[in-house]
């Protein structure tokens, strides 16, 4: 295992690399990457002291009259930014958010993580490993969706700009230290996809961020635009983050038994039935904009019915199947999170959930392999299959009632993105679109 970075190391790399500017990188509620640059002669103190800023005016933190916040930097996560300059080189480290007596801000959502893998770890794992799956879009330009390929299903185009951008994207991250496994064209066209190695939840969350940085710095060096929008495309597939996920007890896979037949343990199902259980209460979280409930509708294989099986993509949570000598890789792939969402906070209520299945010994349902989008609402209902939230106002009345939720973000941050997520309802619902205009003006 690489050792961490600490302050020592990260003082020495900047003195080796000529390294000018570090870039303090944090999210606000929304996990919108929020950063001011310091000089590599403000380190030390940034370490010792962290460097103070005013959180009135960030999405979700202080409220004005108790606005003054901390950034201290962690060392673990510095890396030089690979598209800016050599010389004089930028540098960045994310940050954890402290009041000014240096207690942690609640409204911090990485702190928010920190403490619920600390709810892990008394429950006696070590590790809450991810691998996510980012899908995203390159468009011409950011005003109007304009494609730049044909392309479906890891589809191989000879003249297709998109090679060279996740080439490029991959070099950045490798550069980073975020190791990759592969990319491909996805399949609307224009959408791709790389994925990243799993790692624990932590690096993890701050590799994302990360991560949507490079790929939408990569396009904008060649004129294009990169996308996370859950469904830019009316008709085509939206952009999911399938998230595979596991526990580990040391370097003992929690998750796998071999005397089941899905080669799940107690604990794999229990922790998979507290994600199903819990679904639609954290489903705001997972999947916080309007635009992100474009995405989740029958067809175009996104999830909306609450059901888990093996081969069957269309389910909310897939199993992959086991391969012999693979144990350490057996997990479940949670298939209804996008990548828009605040993965701090996503990573954080799907962790709980499935604590909570673990805890309470949730009984996991039988799986369901066949396409639940071609029988009849009267045959779902049948066999008690619900569905996720159909629009952000559903997602966030069933948010409202979860005390669960409440208890794994925090009273601050669950109170702050409720009413943040209201709003944006209101502005979206008093909007008249243009469907309505051609649809309605002409008979009303």
């Amino acid at each position: 295992m690489k050792k961490k970075m600490n302050e020592e190391d990260v003082l020495e790399i900047v003195k080796e690399k000529n390294v000018r500017f570090i870039k303090l990188w944090f999210v606000d509620i929304l996990g919108k990457l929020k950063s001011f640059t310091i000089t590599a002669e403000e380190l030390e103190r940034a370490f010792k002291d962290g460097m103070g800023f005013d959180g009135s005016s960030i999405e979700g933190f202080a409220r004005i009259f108790e606005s003054d916040l901390i950034a201290k930097p962690d060392p673990s996560t510095f890396a030089i930014l690979p598209w800016r300059p050599k010389e004089d080189a930028v540098g960045r480290m994310f940050c954890d958010i402290l009041k000014p007596d240096g207690t942690p801000y609640e409204g911090d959502t990485r702190y928010v993580l920190k403490k619920n893998l600390e709810k892990m770890k008394k429950m006696g794992y070590d590790h809450f490993y991810l691998g996510p799956e980012l899908e995203y879009f390159y468009f011409k330009k950011d005003s109007f969706p304009e494609i730049m390929d044909r392309g479906g299903y890891f589809d191989f185009l000879p003249l297709d700009l998109g090679h060279d951008l996740r080439r490029k994207t991959i070099q950045y991250l490798e550069e980073m230290g975020i190791k990759v496994e592969y990319s491909h064209h996805e399949v609307a066209p224009s959408q791709h996809e790389i994925d990243l190695r799993y790692t624990d939840a932590l690096e993890m969350a701050d590799n994302v961020i990360t991560y949507r940085v490079v790929v939408k710095a990569v396009a904008w060096e060649n004129g294009v635009y990169a996308t996370f929008m859950p469904k830019p495309l009316f008709g085509e597939n939206g952009s999911g983050m399938h998230t595979h996920m596991s526990l580990f007890k040391g370097d003992k896979n929690a998750f796998y038994s071999s005397d089941d037949k899905y080669h799940l343990s107690d604990d794999a199902k229990y922790f998979t039935a507290g994600v199903m259980k819990h679904s639609r209460e954290i489903c705001a979280i997972t999947n916080q904009w309007v635009n992100s409930y474009k995405r989740l509708v029958p067809g175009y294989e996104a999830p909306v019915y609450i059901v888990w099986g093996q081969k069957n993509r269309s389910a909310l949570v897939r199993v992959p199947m086991y391969k012999p000598g693979k144990e350490k890789a057996t997990r479940i792939e949670v298939r209804f999170p996008d990548p828009a969402c605040n993965p701090y906070l996503a990573f954080s209520v799907m962790l709980g959930a499935g604590l909570e299945g673990i805890r309470k010994k949730y009984e996991l349902p039988e799986p369901v392999e066949f396409d639940v989008y071609h029988i009849s609402d009267e045959e779902r209902e049948k066999l008690g299959i619900e569905t996720l939230p159909g629009s952000l106002i559903e997602a966030i009345e069933a948010l409202e009632k979860s005390e669960l939720v409440k208890e794994i973000l925090g009273e601050h941050i669950y109170n702050k993105f409720v009413e943040n997520k209201k709003i944006e309802w209101d502005n979206y619902r008093m909007q008249v679109t243009k469907y309505e205009i051609e649809k309605y003006l002409p008979i009303l």
